[in-house]
């Protein structure tokens, strides 16, 4: 039976671990405070914005809420974005994505200060992480790819030597995630596939392990991998469940796919926790960045 890869349990872990981190760095008169600044009222949003003011109550962060409506340009965007930059409160923050249309989205994120970028999206942050190939990074990390490899790592899944196909090209993930793979302490060898691959097939069926997030419901099926395979589902749709009669989550990943594999990710319940877990990682970490330089 494959092994699976509870997030939820894993993240709690976590954020148990940070909650003791938030106690000591208030014994220093510094208490870390996380900003979300989301623009217009998507429910998807909404409901991930929420979830992150819960996790800073658990752990105790502060939490630092901005919203702009869905009609504010990219000058309003980017001012609200400088005043959190200048807010001493605000350790970190994120900018809830995706943005309205109209709204300049590299612009938004070039404004955000790179030593309060709770997301690790900053063009400065992801150079750190094109240059430092090896050995410690002091700049904030994606918070999924990260969460990705702290999964895997709670449970000893070692991917050193090992053939990751990485489904999607997207910045949150695809196009990050490689970049922490191929690090000589991960030591993995990354493929990245995307609309334009052919033969997508052989690429699943020659991987180790598969980090499906394309955003395509049941992508991957059980015909695609090999036996064996870590399957890590990151992609997440909404579909019609006419069966139910309501709509429901379903991952790239399709389930049927899990019974050639040594171990899984849930989907809900696996790397949406840790991507969580990691944006409060990172803002106690700037936090405490904050607190050496004193």
């Amino acid at each position: 039976m494959a092994l699976k890869l509870d997030g939820n349990a894993q993240a709690e872990r976590i954020k148990c671990e940070l909650k003791a981190r938030v106690s000591a760095l208030a014994d220093q008169g510094l208490r870390p405070g996380l900003g979300t600044l989301l623009v217009g009222e998507d429910p998807g949003s909404l409901k991930y914005v929420e979830g992150k003011h819960r996790d800073c109550a658990q752990v105790g962060i502060r939490s630092i809420r901005r919203q702009l409506p869905a009609s504010a340009d990219t000058r309003e965007v980017v001012n609200a974005v400088e005043a959190l930059n200048a807010d001493p409160a605000c350790t970190g923050f994120i900018v809830q994505l995706p943005l309205p249309r109209g709204v300049n989205q590299n612009t938004v994120i070039e404004a955000v200060d790179p030593a309060k970028d709770a997301d690790g999206m900053h063009p400065v942050n992801l150079g750190q992480l094109v240059l430092r190939t090896s050995g410690p990074l002091a700049s904030p990390l994606p918070c999924t790819p990260r969460g990705v490899l702290a999964l895997l790592d709670a449970y000893g899944i070692d991917l050193s030597g090992k053939d990751v196909c990485v489904l999607g090209r997207g910045l949150t993930v695809g196009r990050t995630i490689g970049l922490l793979l191929t690090r000589r302490e991960v030591n993995a060898t990354v493929t990245l596939c995307h609309t334009g691959t052919r033969n997508l097939s052989d690429h699943l069926r020659r991987a180790d392990v598969v980090v499906a997030a394309a955003g395509s419901a049941g992508l991957v099926r059980a015909e695609d991998v090999k036996p064996g395979v870590v399957l890590v589902d990151v992609g997440v749709s909404r579909v019609w469940d006419g069966g139910q009669g309501r709509w429901r989550i379903k991952g790239d990943i399709d389930p049927g796919a899990r019974r050639s594999a040594a171990a899984y990710t849930p989907n809900p319940g696996g790397v949406g926790p840790m991507t969580r877990a990691m944006l409060l990682a990172n803002v106690v970490e700037a936090a405490e960045r904050e607190a050496r330089h004193r």
